[in-house]
């Protein structure tokens, strides 16, 4: 009879040489059992279709990942979940438990860890810190969820009360692993993950550490502290201290020549390769950021020379004596046409307000108030060359750089409106000798300040998706 009350999930890639013994250890159970295979190019899948296993594919991004698609895409139906890694065993401790396991008896339990026992190449490594080892591994399947916060370290999570089978042993052997060759190469691509997570977590450093939680942590919470810490120590330094502190004050070395090995390489050696591979990260990233810091600051002032220049050459070109070209002037003068639109808007507003209105081509006056004329000055291009060259230069995406330019310039031409009209009404001279030109550009640059900081700011979902997963 199919067991009811939990099924097995299994994560496999080429592995041919653990797959069956796992199996074999959970036969007697009768549960169903779910395979997601990532693209095993070995005897995998024939093992998996002689012992009638479901299997779907799955390209590999990384465990958390993986985990997660395994969680939702298979249809299970029992109320409890076992995951496992291919190279885990069930030992005949636990094997006794499960065929006990009653959801009945378990009503106000969400998850049970089990207890590790890591062999590697033939040897139990029981010092160092690695038992006992509590993995979170059976959980409600309505509740159970693969933590994506992490990249490189893999471990579920549910909500809830947990319990641990302290006395319940899930053994983790790799046969794979007695090649010296495949573990070193093994965990140089895992050195690469945590690298890289190392430089994401100093990108976003995560929120504090919540020390009430040391006297009551579930595992899963005390390993995630633990981390936390490693995170805070120097490189270089934190492998050594690691190193001694297993050897020693963990008693690694009561696990023999093998043990010893294996705590110089999983704890020393593979520690130093990833803080090495950390230093070369962030040595590119420093780079990269120079560059693109200096690419930027050139771009800009190029770009704003090339615009202020252009409008003070068309200025002259466009202004009778001198270098003067009449068609230009006469058709193509878009200062005049500025010009215009600034006096024809004021007026349009003065007059909606009732006031009586005398314009000509530079000119403004409200008779009864005051006026205003008009210099090349006032139609504030220093300043939208700046704010433009500042929004092309910076290193956004088209659409943000569009975004930010239609309406920074349209705030410009708003604030310089709003300022005619009010010289217009209300102008008189202001002491220390200030004149409102360089009152208003003083608030123009306030302003443009705000917004060009907003723009640096701005981030979009994407941009923000990106610095989560780097």
């Amino acid at each position: 009879m199919i067991n009811q009350e939990f099924s097995f999930i299994i994560l496999t890639y080429n592995e041919a040489l653990n797959l069956q013994l796992l199996l074999d250890s959970i036969a007697t159970l009768n549960a169903r059992i779910y395979v997601l295979d990532s693209g095993s190019t070995d005897e995998t899948l024939a093992i998996c279709e002689t012992n009638q296993v479901q299997v779907k594919q799955q390209s590999f991004s990384n465990h958390p990942m993986q985990w997660d698609a395994a969680l939702h895409l298979f249809d299970i139906k029992t109320p409890w979940i076992i995951a496992l890694d291919a190279d885990q065993t069930i030992s005949n401790e636990l094997l006794v438990k499960l065929h006990e396991f009653k959801d009945v008896n378990y009503t106000t339990i969400n998850g049970i860890y089990f207890n590790r026992k890591h062999i590697f190449r033939g040897q139990w490594i029981r010092y160092g810190g690695y038992f006992p080892k509590y993995l979170l591994k059976m959980f409600r399947s309505d509740l159970g969820y693969s933590d994506l916060k992490e990249s490189s370290d893999h471990r579920f999570q549910v909500p809830g009360k947990s319990i641990i089978w302290k006395k319940a042993y899930l053994i983790e052997e790799n046969l794979k692993d007695h090649n010296l060759d495949f573990w070193i190469s093994k965990h140089n691509t895992y050195s690469n993950l945590f690298a890289r997570q190392h430089v994401a977590q100093c990108l976003n450093p995560a929120s504090g550490i919540e020390l009430p939680r040391l006297f009551r942590a579930s595992p899963n919470e005390y390993n995630a502290l633990l981390k936390a810490i490693w995170f805070k120590l120097p490189l270089y330094f934190r492998p050594c201290l690691y190193f001694i502190y297993r050897l020693v004050f963990q008693l690694g070395f009561l696990d023999g020549k093998t043990g010893i090995l294996y705590h110089f390489l999983q704890g020393f050696w593979f520690r130093l390769v990833i803080d090495l591979k950390i230093e070369e990260l962030l040595r590119q990233q420093q780079k990269t950021v120079k560059s693109s810091a200096l690419k930027f600051v050139l771009t800009f002032l190029i770009l704003f020379a090339l615009l202020y220049s252009f409008n003070i050459f068309y200025i002259g070109i466009t202004s009778p004596g001198g270098i003067y070209i009449n068609f230009l002037d006469q058709h193509l003068n878009y200062i005049q046409a500025w010009r215009n639109w600034n006096i024809n808007t004021t007026r349009f507003i003065l007059e909606t307000f009732g006031y009586r209105v005398w314009t000509n081509s530079t000119t403004l006056k409200v008779p009864g108030f005051g006026g205003f004329r008009i210099v090349y000055s006032c139609l504030g291009y220093g300043i939208m060359s700046l704010f433009t060259a500042f929004i092309l230069a910076y290193p956004k995406s088209l659409r943000i750089k569009i975004r930010f330019l239609i309406s920074g310039l349209l705030l410009i031409q708003l604030l310089n409106t709003c300022r005619f009209i009010l010289i217009s009404l209300y102008y008189s001279p202001l002491p220390l000798g200030i004149d409102h030109h360089q009152l208003f550009n003083g608030i123009i640059y306030l302003l443009l300040a705000f917004v060009l900081y907003a723009f640096s700011n701005y981030t979009t979902h994407a941009d923000r998706n990106f610095k989560k997963n780097v």
